[in-house]
């Protein structure tokens, strides 16, 4: 479905059975698309719309058992480990393959507890009011060109909604893969988690190797209630030929928590910022984040936090690693608004260049609007150490077993946020870089 047009979208939008109020809303974000520039910040963008394909389903159900998915698809998400995860340490699963979900499972007790865990697209129908209100509503499809693609050709993603008081004791998980050359995949993730509710949300994706590029232009919209928490961790490792142009917002409200923990391995070019909106008294906002570049990639991430109330706090980390010619920048912003008085925000950025082709700059903006707020700010860039390389050599080390060490090293704050399964997967990622 190469160049996307009026029709197309109609096409789409009639495939899903929607209403009418929607299709309404993507020919609003397709007029808006076309009219919109790139951004003007980050690097240059190259895409070649009229090759994307903008929808591709593979089958014409959600499947909430794995046998009854199609072989090789089944076969695609076993092999990453999915569905052995699944069994071991899960409470539910959502699994999107090119532009629809093709599996969603939940354990029986969180639906005894009214938790919602299902794709976008089931939600639309199935829970019209509670979507409504929601959808669109903290990313709006009119902000760049990407949010406006997603709002003209969004299809899949997670919608979850966690009741009052809930606490999960299982992550729920969503994995995404691209399959296709030129694929385009722009989900949509809503997740509203209520009043004194946790919850940890975790999601993966993948793609293979083309020579043709794809592009994965996704929304993500989190609402943290007072007093709620809510845990976004992703491992995005994308092909190189994948363009990943993501938009990630949550609001929190009186004394809630966001915590962003975010892996950026793969892609081309990767353009990613969480944000966290502190919008009640003592809401917290947190953003751990790892990006490596790579041969011919270019990460360009980072986080925004947004105080707008008393007492709020937020704390960034950002590690970046760059070698073999890759350019990975931390780009970023934090403002303390004039009535967000009594707030502070501690940013750290470090960076680590393993050789003379590679790159990395930090481009933060940091704007206080009291006086009585605070932000630090603290930013290194530095090279293996020598010494540190021949001290380990020197016990016997080869010198790619010494910097893979030194570079395990470096993201051990990191890691510490991942399960135990993700930090063994970010391990094994991490040494086709060195």
């Amino acid at each position: 479905m190469a160049k996307l047009t009026e029709d197309k979208i109609r096409e789409i939008s009639k495939i899903k059975n929607e209403p009418e109020w929607m299709l309404e809303f993507r020919l609003k974000s397709f007029e808006k698309f076309v009219s919109l520039k790139n951004p003007h910040f980050g690097p240059e963008l190259k895409i070649d719309f009229d090759s994307i394909t903008y929808y591709k389903r593979v089958d014409d159900k959600v499947h909430d058992n794995w046998e009854d998915v199609a072989c090789d698809i089944y076969n695609t998400f076993d092999k990453i480990g999915l569905i052995d995860a699944e069994k071991k340490y899960l409470g539910g699963v959502g699994a999107q393959f090119e532009s629809e979900a093709i599996y969603h499972n939940m354990l029986k007790e969180l639906t005894s507890k009214n938790v919602i865990f299902t794709d976008t697209d089931t939600a639309l129908k199935q829970y019209p009011d509670l979507f409504k209100k929601y959808f669109n509503n903290l990313v709006k499809y009119d902000e760049n060109k990407y949010t406006a693609l997603n709002g003209a050709v969004w299809s899949g993603g997670s919608f979850i909604y966690i009741p009052p008081h809930t606490k999960l004791d299982r992550p729920l998980q969503s994995y995404f893969r691209i399959n296709s050359k030129n694929m385009g995949q722009f989900e949509r993730t809503i997740i509203i988690v209520d009043e004194g509710s946790e919850v940890h949300y975790m999601e993966g994706c993948t793609a293979p190797t083309y020579n043709d590029d794809s592009l994965h232009a996704a929304v993500v919209e989190i609402y943290v209630m007072k007093n709620a928490r809510c845990r976004y961790t992703t491992i995005q490792n994308w092909a190189n030929n994948v363009y990943n142009l993501v938009t990630k917002r949550a609001v929190v409200l009186e004394n809630g928590l966001m915590e962003w923990i975010d892996g950026n391995i793969g892609s081309k070019v990767n353009m990613k910022y969480p944000c966290c909106v502190l919008k009640g008294d003592g809401a917290k906002g947190r953003c751990i984040s790892i990006a490596v570049a790579g041969k011919n990639q270019i990460q360009d991430a980072g986080a925004k936090m947004i105080h707008l109330a008393p007492n709020t706090v937020s704390n960034i980390i950002s590690k970046s690693i760059s070698s073999n010619g890759g350019n990975a920048t931390y780009r970023g912003k934090v403002w303390i608004k004039k009535n967000a008085i009594n707030s502070k925000s501690i940013v750290k950025c470090d960076t680590i260049i393993i050789d003379s082709e590679s790159k990395s700059d930090t481009i933060p903006k940091n704007i206080v609007s009291n006086d009585s707020s605070l932000i630090e700010h603290e930013a290194t860039v530095s090279k293996i150490s020598e010494d540190k390389l021949f001290y380990l050599m020197s016990r016997g080390l080869s010198l790619e077993k010494a910097k893979e060490l030194l570079i395990i090293g470096f993201i051990d704050k990191f890691k510490e946020e991942l399960p135990m399964e993700y930090a063994v997967e970010l391990n094994s990622l991490l040494k086709n870089y060195f």
